[in-house]
């Protein structure tokens, strides 16, 4: 039996059809996600409220309540759960009223499984991490914000007390731009004291310093850190 990564991107799939949610199931368990499924919204909102998801796979068209309506009542609860939704409707009204309801993003069936592989990893590559997530992956970095530490592939990297209070405000906000009195410690902490903890920073998750991937600068605004 394969072993389970825990820290594994965990994705709802939920779709009427047995058999299209066992091969997604499948396909995606062997790309090495962790997968649940739901045979309709109501087995969805179930298993929502037992466990935590980073993706929700949802086909459109299903008895009671629809996938549309199922992606507007959670973000009606400001829920961010991010959505990929499918459906056998592909005409480009039914891709803006799909997205217009909340959904991240939205593929028409039939469709090539190496796609569905694709448009997950962008969505996925877009998120923060959401709560009951433990760590965060950014290059041959993760950051594990719960006991702040920083590894860089199997070693383990020192970090100060700043410099892990740093990494924890920018993974929880990861994708966001933080200006410099955001990321001041205390009102006395100047932009030059940013500057150089960030630029410290930069020396130990960064390949190259002098030209960041991860931890960038927005001119005149701060800085941002991009997540895989």
């Amino acid at each position: 039996m394969a072993t389970i990564d825990r820290e594994a991107p965990h994705i709802l799939v939920v779709d009427d059809d047995r058999r299209i949610r066992e091969l997604l199931t499948s396909y995606l368990a062997g790309k090495g996600f962790r997968v649940t499924a739901a045979g309709d919204a109501g087995q969805a909102r179930e298993r929502m409220r037992g466990m935590t998801f980073d993706l929700l796979v949802l086909d459109v068209m299903m008895p009671g309540e629809s996938g549309l309506e199922l992606v507007r009542s959670l973000r009606a609860a400001a829920d961010g759960l991010p959505v990929l939704m499918l459906s056998a409707l592909a005409d480009s009204g039914d891709r803006i009223t799909g997205l217009s309801s909340g959904s991240d993003d939205y593929l028409a069936k039939p469709f090539e499984p190496a796609e569905l592989l694709l448009r997950i990893q962008s969505i996925l590559r877009r998120q923060p991490p959401r709560p009951g997530s433990t760590e965060a992956r950014f290059g041959a970095c993760t950051f594990n914000f719960e006991r702040g530490e920083l590894r860089r592939g199997d070693e383990l990297v020192r970090l100060t007390s700043r410099e892990r209070d740093l990494m924890r405000l920018f993974v929880h906000k990861a994708g966001q731009t933080l200006s410099r009195d955001e990321l001041a410690q205390a009102p006395t902490e100047g932009a030059r004291s940013i500057d150089v903890q960030i630029n410290r920073l930069r020396r130990k998750i960064e390949d190259d310093p002098s030209f960041p991937v991860y931890l960038q600068t927005v001119r005149g605004a701060g800085y941002i850190l991009h997540l895989d």
